[in-house]
């Protein structure tokens, strides 16, 4: 029986696994930044395309191939489906593996052969936690079920209310009944708390920084890497920086002590910016501790410019919710 896992980045470990004839991992992060408009996501999953920019098609990105297999990375996704008699769908409980798996089960819906050959692990830990020899031996204690109308019914109303321009659609979602993905909501709760909250304008992520800073946590890299102690799971490194820069780097700056040359130092000079990180010291600035204690709104000093699945959020169309969402 041929066998077809389906990942996220998370998952690498799943190829040195032997579970499966082939892996195919997905890497896209929708948690930040504009996502991809339906013409790209359609050229993503279609037949490839001398056109097409490498790294914009779905074999382009942590797919081992077998020489035996080569021939398939040309093909369309859902060609790639029919070849194999189970596809086994392999994500972790974090937002960033739980929106990955909204969006792939809203796509696989509409093309009824391979939905038939579904299996959804229940994966309840840290996929990237777990090595190959750790998989392969783990495998039969992960349940495997069915994706069965359910599954998809409640995928597509998530995903569609993700890409919704304001995220009343979510909240709303957070009154009904997900529990056909069993790590759905918590996933979208973790992704709600990210919202600006009204009384500071700031999110989860951001609102953790500034308690972490004010307990004397004054390096960067604890503050992007102590998972445990940040207790927030939205954000990778790189999105972690952008937020932290935007508190330190504004007109009226939440946080000192981070290097000022990251403003002309390019996004993609990855060893230059580290350096920058590595060298910097933390700490709140009177304003960071007036946000800190509720008693200052960072947005009213600070722009803000950044998304929310489909909201754009600014400071003229800032959504807050805590406990229930505002609108602008």
């Amino acid at each position: 029986m041929k066998r077809l896992i389906l990942t996220s980045s998370s998952g690498f470990g799943l190829g040195k696994s032997e579970l499966a004839d082939i892996v195919v991992m997905f890497a896209f992060r929708f948690q930040w930044g504009p996502l991809p408009s339906p013409e790209m996501l359609a050229a993503y999953f279609a037949a490839r395309s001398e056109a097409l920019p490498r790294g914009d098609h779905w074999s382009d990105w942590g797919i081992h191939w077998p020489h035996a297999v080569r021939d398939q990375k040309d093909l369309s996704f859902v060609d790639l489906c029919e070849l194999y008699d189970v596809i086994e769908l392999w994500f972790d409980p974090s937002p960033v593996d739980q929106l990955q798996l909204i969006w792939l089960l809203d796509y696989l819906s509409s093309h009824a052969w391979p939905a038939r050959k579904l299996k959804l692990r229940l994966v309840t830990d840290d996929l990237i936690m777990m090595r190959g020899e750790e998989l392969g031996k783990s495998a039969s204690h992960i349940p495997a079920f069915a994706v069965t109308s359910r599954e998809f019914e409640t995928a597509r109303m998530t995903w569609q209310a993700y890409r919704a321009p304001t995220p009343e659609p979510c909240i709303d979602l957070l009154h009904s009944d997900l529990s056909a993905l069993l790590m759905l909501r918590p996933a979208l709760l973790n992704l709600v708390a990210e919202l600006p909250s009204p009384s500071t304008g700031l999110g989860a992520t951001e609102m953790r920084f500034l308690e972490l800073l004010s307990r004397g946590f004054a390096n960067p890299n604890g503050l992007f890497h102590l998972r445990s102690h940040r207790r927030t799971f939205v954000f990778g490194e790189f999105e972690l920086g952008s937020l932290l820069e935007g508190l330190a780097l504004g007109p009226r700056p939440a946080v000192a002590g981070l290097g000022d040359e990251l403003r002309t130092i390019d996004l993609k000079n990855l060893r230059a910016r580290h350096e920058v990180y590595l060298r910097s010291r933390l700490s709140l600035t009177e304003f960071g501790k007036a946000v800190l204690a509720h008693q200052e709104d960072f947005s009213r000093y600070n722009p803000i410019d950044r998304w929310w699945g489909g909201t754009h959020l600014t400071n003229d169309r800032l959504w807050r919710y805590g406990p229930g969402l505002a609108k602008p």
